[in-house]
Parts: C-alpha cells; sequence; structure tokens
C-alpha cells in the first residue's frame, strides 16, 4: 500500500531529510586519501545524534543475527551499495558512495552521493556524472498523473545514452513512516505504466549505475552488493515529495 502523506507528515519527513544533507555535505568535506570509512562513520552517527536523529540503517535488517553495523553504507570503487565503514583507507583514485538514512521523530530520510578521492580517471568522473545527471531527469518526472515508470525510462534512457548500465536487482522506493515503504521505483522500465504518480508521495529515487554490466553480486556478509565485472558503480539518490503536483527534493 502506498501511504499517501499530509503536510504536517511531509514536513516532519523534511526535518530527517535535512540531516540527511547536512550529514553528506560535512562527510564530503573530510573524504580525501588516508580517511577510513569507519572515520566517516563515527563522524556520521556523532552528527545526526547530535541533532535528536537516529541512525535508520544501525540495526536495520530482516535477519536477526545479521543486522546492518553502521550508521552509513560506505560503497568502494566496485562495491555498488551496502558497503560496510571499516579500517580501510581510501586511496587517491577511489570513488565512493555514501548512503545515509535518518530516523527523526518517526519518520525518515534517505540520501546518497558518490564522491572522488583525489584524482580520479575520466571513465570515473564521466560514470559519476551520468549518474547525478539520471537522478535530475528522474526527479523531473516526479510529477501528479504520471505514472513512476516515467521516473524510471528518464533514469535508464540517459544512463545507456552515456554508455553505461542501470543496476536491475535493486531500486528506490517509497519513504517516510518506514525507511522503504511501497512504491518500489526501479531504475529501468517503459513510460505510461507503474502506479500513477500522487501529491503526497514521498519517493526515495536512487540510480546505482555501474560502468560495465548492470549485474551485481551479493556479498557473503550478507549486505555488500558488487558488480560482477570488477568495474566501478555510482550512486545517487534524493528523498522527495509531491507537492502542489511537482517534485520538490527534501534533501537537497
Amino acid at each position: 500500500m502506498v501511504r499517501i502523506k499530509t503536510s504536517h507528515e511531509i514536513e516532519l519527513i523534511r526535518e530527517s531529510c535535512k540531516i540527511v544533507a547536512d550529514v553528506l555535505k560535512l562527510v564530503g568535506t573530510k573524504i580525501q586519501p588516508g580517511v577510513t570509512t569507519l572515520d566517516l562513520d563515527r563522524l556520521a552517527e556523532d552528527y545526526i545524534r547530535s541533532f535528536g536523529g537516529v541512525p535508520a540503517f544501525k540495526g536495520y535488517g530482516h535477519k536477526k543475527l545479521n543486522l546492518f553495523p553502521a550508521t552509513l553504507c560506505t560503497s568502494i570503487n566496485d562495491v555498488v551499495v551496502h558497503g560496510i565503514p571499516s579500517k580501510r583507507a581510501l586511496r587517491d583514485g577511489d570513488i565512493v558512495s555514501v548512503d545515509v538514512g535518518v530516523k527523526k521523530e518517526g519518520f525518515f530520510g534517505d540520501g546518497a552521493r558518490t564522491f572522488a578521492v583525489g584524482e580520479i580517471s575520466e571513465e570515473k568522473q564521466r560514470l559519476m556524472n551520468a549518474t547525478e545527471e539520471s537522478l535530475a531527469r528522474g526527479i523531473e518526472q516526479a510529477v501528479a498523473g504520471q505514472r513512476i515508470h516515467d521516473i524510471s525510462s528518464a533514469v535508464q534512457e540517459h544512463v545507456e545514452a552515456h554508455g553505461f548500465s542501470v543496476v536491475r536487482d535493486l531500486v528506490g522506493h517509497g519513504v517516510g513512516l518506514e525507511l522503504h515503504e511501497e512504491p518500489s521505483v526501479p531504475n529501468f522500465g517503459k513510460r505510461g505504466t507503474g502506479i500513477k504518480i500522487q501529491d503526497g508521495m514521498t519517493l526515495a529515487i536512487e540510480p546505482m549505475v555501474n560502468a560495465g554490466s548492470w549485474e551485481v553480486e551479493f556479498g557473503a556478509d550478507g549486505w555488500t552488493v558488487k558488480t560482477r565485472d570488477g568495474k566501478p558503480s555510482a550512486h545517487f539518490e534524493h528523498t522527495i515529495a509531491v507537492v502542489d503536483g511537482k517534485p520538490e527534493i527534501l534533501t537537497k
């Protein structure tokens, strides 16, 4: 069931989303060679809690014996999503995708961004640019009266026009009262299909884009998802609300 939010609920979601946006901005200022993803994770958790929020990812999961152990997902190079922070230091030439969720006063925000570490290759820069641009193209389609797969198709068309591929096994989603709600928001699809977009929908739109094949592998830790061909991947995400018929970015 798709949950349509009231204007008051959207304001509460906006508060969580502001913390998400601020965390990504803060983390971005610290990313450089030699910094560990565990350092970034501790910084993010302290910041979230200092503003009355709770890390939404920490302790999340469907298997009680393998809940996600960290505040951030930190996914380096060929890791698509759900990378677990560690003592592995970032290196010049890496790209790292940082995904963060925040719960505050019972409402959730979710966002992600891929960062360059030092000097990166031209291919990685093109990949990052195309992914972020595809997110913008997708958000433009989140208009009341259109269909969810209009978002999906816009993302896919932009990505593939640049020679990259969208991951098929992972999708965006509704967000707000729960971290993951209906509807699913794939990054591929046919225009004019899927459920109708309505005012009050809050969606996490999140292109996950691979430099090579769209195929991925799920790691033995139950969380880490990597590209099957070992090529790099990028990930950008915004939480948006449909207000007065148009998309409003809450994690901007």
